[in-house]
């Protein structure tokens, strides 16, 4: 990974109780391959990070609040996991518009672990193949989505991986994706 990313921008969206290995993890990964990378949360101050879920990590700096930006400034989207982070984001309405904005616009997508949670109340899943946490995949299941469990999935654009164990994967995969670009709009990303 060089400079597959150069000239993109990837918006990383989490809120308190994100799992701090899977937003630290891709936001580097990210960079190294030559993005520039934002953290965008419910307001700008810092988020607690979490390890393991229950265990209180650092605080990560915010670069800006979902109020204030638009899919339109990002290339790409990361949606890390934790169980808070991702209950915390689909219950605020800007953030789950937010979400469908990168489905509309048929922009790349990244979700692991509790992270696809988000991605069932923005209503983007019907019709697709992902994967994720085993806690949330009978919600992934009633929102339409096939769900199988594998280390990571690639479906059109969305990126999805299990837990932090699958990290070295699902980074590799969100390069690949990203560099890529936009894809064709899913059916699902394209209702209102």
């Amino acid at each position: 990974m060089a400079n597959e990313l150069e000239g993109r921008t990837v918006a990383i969206l989490a809120a308190d109780g994100v799992e701090k290995v899977e937003l630290v993890q891709p936001r580097e990964e990210l960079r190294k391959a030559g993005a520039r990378v934002e953290v965008i949360s419910l307001s700008a101050d810092p988020i607690q990070s979490m390890s393991a879920d229950i265990n209180p990590d650092e605080k990560i700096d915010v670069d800006r609040a979902v109020a204030d930006v638009s899919a339109d400034d990002y290339d790409a989207l990361v949606l890390p996991g934790g169980t808070v982070n991702p209950d915390t984001l689909r219950a605020d309405a800007t953030a789950v518009a937010f979400v469908k904005a990168f489905f509309t616009a048929g922009k790349p997508v990244g979700a692991i672990c509790h992270g696809p949670w988000t991605l069932v109340e923005a209503d983007v899943v019907r019709g697709r193949t992902l994967t994720s946490f085993p806690s949330i995949r009978t919600d992934l299941r009633n929102a339409g989505a096939t769900v199988v469990d594998e280390q990571v999935v690639c479906d059109e654009g969305l990126v999805t991986s299990r837990n932090p164990d699958d990290l070295d994967a699902f980074c590799a995969t969100l390069v690949e994706e990203f560099a890529r670009g936009r894809h064709p709009v899913h059916p699902q990303g394209a209702t209102a």
